[in-house]
């Protein structure tokens, strides 16, 4: 499965992708806004936005093209670790 991970803290990048790994994930994390965040994103199963630590810009561009590849979008207002293997595992029990 491919996660991209939308916010969050630049210092837990490694650790998001850690997480992610550990539940048989393959992910992306975009903490700032790239220039082609668009092209960037690809065609994940799952599009996690830490809304606590993104730009509204940022958001409602994740968002638009979530909704342009049929993307799923699950929301967390905390960017923690804890918070991302919480919605690793209620989406790996969906599945």
């Amino acid at each position: 499965m491919s996660v991209v991970i939308i916010g969050g803290n630049d210092r837990m990048v490694c650790r998001y992708k850690e997480i992610c790994e550990e539940h048989g994930c393959k992910a992306k994390v975009f903490t700032q806004m790239p220039g082609n965040l668009n092209g960037r994103i690809g065609c994940p199963d799952l599009m996690i936005l830490f809304t606590h630590t993104v730009s509204h810009k940022m958001v409602s561009g994740a968002v638009q093209e979530a909704a342009r590849r049929n993307i799923p979008i699950e929301r967390i207002h905390s960017s923690s670790a804890c918070a991302l293997k919480n919605v690793l595992e209620t989406w790996r029990g969906r599945r």
